[in-house]
C-alpha cells in the first residue's frame, strides 16, 4: 500500500513537472494555484466530487464502484465456477472502463486509496493549499476508506452466493457454527496440553 501511495505520488510530481508551463497559463500565473474554480488544475493530479454531490452520496457511490469492482475480479478469477481464464485482462478492462463510465463523473474514478491520496499529497506540496483537502465538503477521507468497505462486501457477496469451493463463508451459519457448537477437532484436550 505504501509503494503504491509513493508510486502516485512521484507519478503525479512527473506530470506536475512535465505540464508545468501548460498549468501556469491555464492558471493564470506562476504562482496560482486553485481548487475548485473554472480555471483550477488540482483536477488533474486528484479526484473531486460533481458539486451536486452529498457527502452520503460520495461515500456510497465509492462503495458501490469498488463493491462491483471486487465482486467482478472474483468472478473473473473463479476458474471452479466458469472464470474468465486467459480473456481476464480484457474482461478487467471492461470492468474498470465500465466502472469510471458509471461513477467517474461523480466521484472522478477514485476507486483505490492510492490513485488519490498520493496525488492529492503531492498537489498539496505543489501550492494548491488546503482546498485539496477541503473541497467537497472534505471529500479526500471518502476514496480512503469507501473502497476498504466496498471491497470486503464485494468478496463477501460473490463468497456468500456465487463461489462454490470451500469458504468459511458459504457453510452453513456463515461458519457461525464453529462458535456456537464448537466440533471435537476445533476444541484442545487436556491430554494436548
Amino acid at each position: 500500500m505504501f509503494a503504491q501511495t509513493l508510486g502516485a505520488f512521484c507519478a503525479s510530481g512527473v506530470v506536475y513537472a512535465n505540464y508545468k508551463s501548460a498549468i501556469d497559463v491555464f492558471e493564470g500565473g506562476a504562482d496560482i494555484r486553485t481548487v475548485g474554480l473554472n480555471t483550477s488544475s488540482a483536477g488533474i493530479f486528484c479526484t473531486y466530487p460533481a458539486p451536486f454531490m452529498t457527502k452520503t452520496g460520495q461515500f456510497f457511490s465509492e462503495f458501490i464502484a469498488s463493491t462491483l469492482l471486487m465482486f467482478l475480479i472474483y468472478a473473473l478469477k473463479d476458474d471452479g465456477n466458469l472464470g474468465a481464464g486467459n480473456l481476464t485482462p480484457l474482461g478487467l478492462f471492461f470492468i474498470i472502463f465500465g466502472i469510471g463510465a458509471c461513477f467517474g463523473w461523480e466521484t472522478g474514478y477514485a476507486i483505490n486509496l492510492a490513485r488519490d491520496f498520493g496525488p492529492r499529497l503531492m498537489s498539496y506540496f505543489l501550492g494548491y493549499g488546503h482546498g485539496v483537502w477541503s473541497a467537497g465538503n472534505y471529500y479526500f477521507w471518502v476514496p480512503m476508506v469507501a473502497p476498504f468497505f466496498g471491497c470486503t462486501f464485494g468478496g463477501w457477496l460473490y463468497d456468500m452466493f456465487l463461489f462454490t469451493g470451500e469458504s468459511p463463508i458459504n457453510t452453513p451459519w456463515m461458519g457461525l457454527r464453529r462458535l456456537v457448537q464448537p466440533g471435537r477437532a476445533n476444541s484442545v484436550s487436556s491430554s494436548q496440553v
